[in-house]
């Protein structure tokens, strides 16, 4: 859907860095080369942001760049596998949503 230019990913410098320190965890096994060249289709892609401090922080501080992002590039959503990690009164409007909620509320919007 990114690749096609059907969706747009909102970024900042401290979202595009933690994507990078996951993606890169053993775990995942990933090959760095194609994290590498993944992450620089979404820097060359993607709409990067100047985001906005939020009025209310969230419980972890680190997941704070993503909801900014959101909020201050226009996102129809924050779409994370943490969605408990924001709070529904420290929202400030944005709709989070898991990736299978994600694909479901695509389809709808087609």
């Amino acid at each position: 859907m990114v690749s096609s230019g059907e969706l747009a990913l909102c970024f900042d410098a401290r979202v595009l860095s933690e994507y990078g320190e996951v993606l890169s965890r053993r775990k995942f096994k990933f090959d760095k080369d194609k994290v590498a060249a993944l992450l620089d289709y979404l820097e060359h892609h993607g709409c990067t942001v100047a985001s906005t401090p939020l009025v209310s922080p969230l419980p972890d501080p680190d997941d704070e760049a993503f909801l900014e992002v959101a909020l201050t590039g226009g996102a129809e959503c924050l779409v994370t596998g943490n969605g408990a990690h924001f709070p529904q009164g420290l929202r400030q409007g944005a709709v989070v949503v898991s990736p299978r909620e994600f694909l479901l509320f695509h389809r709808q919007q087609r």
